[in-house]
C-alpha cells in the first residue's frame, strides 16, 4: 500500500491513527499556511495544457529536485515505468516502448550531467532551449511514471497511444514530439519563477550532499517518496493553480506521513514545507509548530514515529530518541542554518490557533515547559 492510498481510504488503520493522533484536523495549519501565502499572482497553466497538468506538475517536480542535487539524473518511478513497458502487447509494442523508454532514461543521464544543474556557481535555471529540450524529456519520463504509479491510467498516455498504433515508427525523436508546446511552456515557465523565488535562496545555502531527491523511508510496509530533503528541510512541491484551497487534510497529513515514516531519523528532519511552484511561495513550518497546529498533544516527535511504526509494521517499537542533539536553524544570517522563516502569526496568535497551548514557563526557569523530556501538556486543549 502507498501513503497515497492510505490516506485516500476514510477507513484505513493510516486514517484512523492519524486522526486519532492530530486531533485539530488542518484547520489551524491551514490558517497558519495561508497567512504565509501573500500573494495573488498565479501563473496559469496555458490552454494546450489541458489534462495533462498532473504531467506538467511531475516533471516540474523533477526539474526542481535536480536543481538541488542531481545524484538521480532519472527518478526511479520512471526506470520502473520503462521496465514495465516491456510486457505490455504481443506483437512487439512493449518492447519498442521499452527500448525506447531507456534511450530516453540515457539522453536524460547525458543532459543533466551535461548542464551540471545541481552546481550552486551557476544559476537555477539554464538557457531557453536547453530548458526547452529537458522538459520534453521530463514530460515522457513522467508518462513511463504512470506505469509504475497508476498502471489504468496508462493506456490513455500519449506515449502509449502513439506506440501501441505505430510501433515500427516509435522512436525516441517521435517520443519527444509528443509533449504539447503549451505543456513544455509551463514546466519552463514553472521553473523561471523558482529561480527568483526563496527556493533559489535555500538552494545557494545547501550543498547537493546535503540534499536527498524523493526520499524513501525505510522498514516500513508502505510506499512513499517526499519530493525532497535539504539539510533539515522536508519539502513537497504542489504545482496547483489554487494555491489557497492547497492545505486539505490530504495534504497535511500526506506531509505528516513523510515526517514520521522517518522513524531512524535518517534525514535529521527539523522543518516541514511547502513550494507552490505556480506562485513562487516557500511555507514552512519548524516540526514542533507542525505538529502542534495539528493538535499533536499526547506525543512528542519520537513517540509519534513509533505509535506510526507500530501501526505500519505490527511489531512494537520502544521509542528511541536521535543519537545527537536535533540541530536548530540559527537565527543569523550566513551558512546552511541561516535564517529559516517561522510562522508568520505573533506567538500569542500562533498560541491561540494551536490546539495544545504552551503553559506559561516556571518562574525563575529560561526553558521552555516542553524542553524537558515527556510529552507537552495538553491540559488546556478540548
Amino acid at each position: 500500500m502507498s501513503l497515497v492510498d492510505g490516506l485516500r481510504s476514510p477507513h484505513s488503520p493510516l486514517r484512523r491513527v492519524l486522526a486519532r493522533e492530530l486531533s485539530a484536523g488542518p484547520g489551524p495549519l491551514r490558517q497558519n499556511y495561508r497567512a504565509q501565502h501573500r500573494t495573488d499572482h498565479v501563473l496559469l497553466p496555458p490552454p494546450g495544457v489541458g489534462a495533462g497538468a498532473g504531467t506538467v506538475g511531475t516533471a516540474i517536480d523533477q526539474r526542481l529536485r535536480l536543481a538541488f542535487t542531481a545524484a538521480a539524473p532519472v527518478d526511479d518511478a520512471a526506470l520502473i515505468g520503462i521496465e514495465l513497458t516491456g510486457r505490455i502487447g504481443s506483437h512487439g509494442e512493449g518492447l519498442r516502448m521499452r527500448a525506447v523508454g531507456n534511450e530516453l532514461a540515457a539522453r536524460m543521464t547525458e543532459t543533466v550531467q551535461g548542464l551540471d544543474l545541481d552546481n550552486r556557481d551557476l544559476p537555477l535555471d539554464r538557457a531557453q532551449d536547453e530548458e526547452e529540450d529537458l522538459a520534453r524529456m521530463l514530460i515522457a519520463a513522467a508518462w513511463y511514471q504512470v506505469l509504475a504509479r497508476t498502471p489504468i491510467g496508462f493506456a490513455y498516455t500519449p506515449l502509449a497511444k502513439a506506440a501501441l498504433q505505430d510501433p515500427r515508427n516509435f522512436t525516441l525523436t517521435r517520443l519527444l514530439q509528443l509533449p504539447h508546446p503549451d505543456m513544455v511552456d509551463d514546466v519552463v515557465n514553472q521553473l523561471h519563477k523558482a529561480a527568483h523565488s526563496p527556493l533559489q535562496d535555500e538552494r545557494a545555502r545547501t550543498r547537493p550532499g546535503d540534499c536527498h531527491g524523493g526520499p524513501t523511508f525505510a522498514g516500513a510496509r508502505i510506499t512513499a517518496d517526499a519530493d525532497l530533503t535539504v539539510d533539515g528541510l522536508l519539502l513537497d512541491f504542489k504545482s496547483t493553480r489554487h494555491p489557497l484551497k492547497e492545505m486539505s487534510q490530504r495534504t497535511a497529513w500526506q506531509l505528516a506521513g513523510y515526517l514520521l515514516l522517518d522513524a531512524a531519523d535518517v534525514y535529521r528532519i527539523d522543518t516541514v514545507g511547502l513550494y507552490l511552484t505556480r506562485t513562487g511561495v516557500l511555507a514552512s513550518w519548524p516540526v514542533e509548530d507542525f505538529l502542534d497546529l495539528l493538535g499533536a498533544c499526547r506525543h512528542d516527535l519520537t513517540e509519534l514515529r513509533a505509535v506510526f511504526r507500530e501501526l505500519l509494521t505490527g511489531c512494537h517499537a520502544t521509542p528511541t530518541p536521535p543519537t545527537s542533539p536535533r540541530r536548530k536553524r540559527s537565527t543569523t544570517s550566513g551558512g546552511c542554518w541561516s535564517a529559516w522563516p517561522r510562522s508568520p502569526l505573533p506567538d500569542a496568535a500562533r498560541s491561540a490557533s494551536s490546539p495544545c497551548p504552551r503553559p506559561p514557563a516556571a518562574p525563575g526557569s529560561s526553558a521552555p515547559p516542553d524542553a524537558a523530556n515527556g510529552p507537552r501538556s495538553c491540559a488546556n486543549a478540548d
